[in-house]
């Protein structure tokens, strides 16, 4: 396996580990908004619960002075037919009175529809300020839990990144720029294993069976490329008694053709 490819293996390993750990620095910020969120609704809900029971207490006095309004109205008739002195004033009078009647039993039927309507706004408030209450319970764990998180991804971040800055280091710049440029356009991974069967573990693409023996060489100094992805291959490397072993057989094998 290539020197540098070796210190490649381990960029990337780093890269993949620092990918995750500003991803999970990132979606903080969306779960602590979500966190807020939840408890603004409540306390939305509590509001919107207090503006309905402040327009219906407002209401009920409103006819609550309909009904006296009306009251005094009746009374104020009833005291002028002792000293009306002609029938047709006298009828007058009673419709008047029979009309503030009607005009009183209307307001109260609104009156008592404010009243039950209060009671239960007063129920509805009092529901939404204990929801209040155990969401910002709720609200002050899932912040304590995103701070802690927070915490502990951001030194991973700066330990992964004194590990990236070394890694670097150790990789020549055209290198590392060929590096860069295909993890870019496959989502951070540049490098690709070769696995038992030949193939490029990323794209299942089959490589050469001459590559393949090549980049298992311990000694092989060369850089291979997937034909189909583009990525950099590497490949466990033969341990040297069964590299010995099948350079052997080949030469055999060279000498039995050859004969």
């Amino acid at each position: 396996m290539h020197t540098h490819v070796r210190h490649l293996i381990e960029l990337q390993t780093v890269d993949v580990r620092l990918a995750d750990v500003r991803a999970r620095l990132a979606a903080l910020p969306k779960r602590l908004a979500e966190v807020n969120s939840r408890v603004e609704a409540v306390r939305t809900q509590l509001a919107q619960a207090k503006d309905a029971l402040s327009k219906s207490l407002r209401d009920r006095k409103t006819y609550e002075m309909d009904v006296e309004q009306w009251k005094e109205k009746v009374r104020k008739y009833k005291d002028q037919t002792a000293s009306v002195k002609t029938n047709e004033a006298y009828k007058a009078l009673l419709h008047e009175i029979e009309t503030a009647e009607k005009e009183i039993a209307a307001a109260e039927d609104r009156l008592l529809e404010r009243m039950v309507a209060g009671e239960e706004y007063e129920r509805q408030v009092k529901a939404a300020e204990t929801l209040l209450v155990e969401a910002e319970a709720a609200a002050k764990i899932d912040r304590e839990a995103i701070a802690a998180e927070h915490d502990v991804a951001e030194k991973e971040r700066v330990a992964f990144e004194a590990q990236r800055s070394r890694a670097v280091s150790a990789v020549p710049e055209e290198l590392l720029d060929i590096y860069v440029k295909i993890a870019r356009k496959h989502s951070g991974v540049a490098l690709s294993e070769v696995r038992e069967d030949e193939t490029c573990s990323m794209c299942r693409v089959r490589v050469r069976p001459h590559t393949y023996q090549m980049l298992r060489d311990p000694n092989c100094e060369e850089i291979f490329h997937c034909e189909s992805c583009t990525r950099i291959l590497y490949a466990t490397p033969q341990s040297q008694p069964a590299a010995a072993t099948q350079t052997a057989a080949l030469a055999q094998s060279s000498k039995s053709s050859e004969t």
